[in-house]
């Protein structure tokens, strides 16, 4: 992949950011939780559609503005993580996203 990044990517990288920055404000024993699901969001959400598609990536960046700025509330000190999330981890702990 080039250098250049299209303006969408640069989008999707920003939120992806903030979303990690979210993870920092948040009480040290749920960090592991929200890092969890923010990976695990981000990650099915991309290999689930088409690079092609740019309505659906527009609506789920759309999305996960509304939903990062739910998390950044300070009165949210955890999150929920599922059992398939947890798999997932498993599975992809230790990998590098060479592919963001």
């Amino acid at each position: 992949m080039s250098g250049r990044r299209s303006g969408l990517q640069r989008e999707i990288l920003a939120l992806y950011r903030r979303a990690l920055r979210m993870v920092n404000t948040k009480p040290p024993a749920a960090q592991p939780k929200f890092r969890l699901f923010v990976r695990y969001s981000f990650k099915t959400q991309a290999t689930a559609i088409s690079p092609r598609d740019i309505a659906t990536i527009e609506h789920l960046l759309r999305r996960g503005r509304r939903q990062i700025e739910m998390y950044e509330d300070p009165n949210v000190r955890d999150c929920w993580v599922s059992s398939e999330m947890r798999e997932w981890e498993k599975h992809n702990r230790g990998r590098r996203e060479v592919d963001v």
